[in-house]
């Protein structure tokens, strides 16, 4: 395996603690530096790790690590990106990519002058649940697609996060925030689009808090919190989406596969796993495919792993004995490619026009089935 790959983290709030889960104690990876704008909670975080100083953030781009982990607010995606590649550094961050498309363009355009490799979340799509659906799609077990269909509905993150300011800030919003999930197993699925048709609204203009020592306090909405669409992809096939919080509940599946002989009910892509269950034409009951490609058990951070043997396939190292080919499969193209969808729906919504995206993306690499000894290091 060689030395293990030096990852220093920007940004601990609540999702730093499934990163940690995943890499912590992962024997290619080592958390070298944290920081975060709250020194006490980047010493609370070093402190638990033996191999991880709390730095400023300007510290730990100038250090000795080798991928930046950007965990911050999406506002500060595309200066924190753009810092570590100024610093030789390859990135991997959360959702969306930068918080415009603009930003989000610039930060891929640098990293490949400078060779460096961009990944960005979300990696969920390459678990089972995913995996398992676009092997089945791509072996023509529901013949030739034709359509498809992603929900995702809740009543908004104010009712369990303590600071959900961010989630209705401009980079934010049911669009921004969950729409990565499903158009990235949209394009899995189906391969990249190549034109949108929107439409979104936002019945409130504030929100409040409920839960931790902020509760009852109110929260300024400054986007569009319910936004459906029409999806036109490459291959001809039409999807729809809709991501809401003014919504409680759906009995819909997160995302149904229509081709001419089968429908796909795929799990929700917010999962690593799930049920996968096909229905044939011609049939009388939905039956469950069995597990056939993905990371099993995967959690939050085997995007980083995946990108990380990727990255080092040019010296024969691996993670977890699997190298993966062609390009990172949760890259910075791909999610440019969906950050330019979603920002292509909310034009169309403002406008009242369809719109072409401006970029596309070569579906990933079909993850193989590798169980969790394999991409874990035991």
């Amino acid at each position: 395996m060689g030395d293990p790959h030096r990852v220093g983290i920007v940004g601990l709030g609540h999702i730093s603690g499934a990163y940690l889960g995943t890499l912590a104690n992962h024997p290619g990876v080592t958390i070298t530096a944290v920081a975060d704008l709250d020194p006490s909670r980047s010493a609370a975080v070093a402190a638990a790790l033996p191999t991880a100083r709390a730095l400023p953030v300007e510290d730990l781009l100038a250090g000795e690590v080798q991928t930046v982990l950007n965990l911050t607010v999406p506002a500060a995606h595309a200066s924190v990106a753009l810092g570590a590649i100024g610093h030789s550094l390859h990135v991997y961050g959360e959702k969306p990519l930068a918080a415009s498309l603009e930003e989000a363009s610039v930060i891929v355009s640098a990293a490949s002058a400078a060779g460096l490799t961009v990944g960005c979340a979300p990696d969920t799509v390459l678990g089972t649940g995913i995996q398992t659906a676009r092997a089945f799609v791509d072996g023509g077990g529901i013949g030739r697609p034709v359509a498809a269909s992603a929900v995702m509905v809740t009543p908004g993150h104010e009712r369990w996060h303590p600071n959900p300011d961010f989630y209705y800030l401009p980079g934010g919003g049911p669009l921004l925030d969950m729409g990565p999930y499903y158009l990235s197993a949209l394009v899995h699925l189906l391969g990249p689009i190549r034109s949108v048709t929107g439409a979104s609204s936002r019945p409130r203009d504030q929100r409040v808090i409920g839960t931790g020592p902020r509760a009852g306090s109110p929260v300024p909405v400054e986007v569009d919190t319910h936004v459906t669409g029409i999806l036109e992809h490459d291959g001809g096939a039409l999807s729809t989406i809709t991501t809401s919080f003014d919504a409680v509940r759906t009995t819909a599946a997160p995302i149904e596969v229509h081709g001419e002989t089968g429908t796909l009910a795929v799990p929700d892509p917010n999962r690593f796993d799930g049920d996968v269950r096909l229905f044939e034409l011609g049939a009388s009951e939905w039956r469950v495919l069995p597990p056939s490609a993905g990371y099993a058990e995967a959690a939050r951070g085997i995007g980083l792993l995946d990108q990380i043997a990727y990255g080092q396939t040019t010296d024969g190292q691996t993670i977890g004995g699997r190298t993966a080919s062609g390009a990172p499969r949760a890259s910075g193209d791909l999610a440019l490619h969906i950050l330019d969808a979603m920002t292509a729906l909310l034009r169309s919504s403002a406008e009242g026009r369809r719109i072409d995206l401006t970029t596309t993306v070569e579906r990933p690499p079909l993850v193989p089935l590798t169980p969790r000894s394999e991409w874990s290091g035991g």
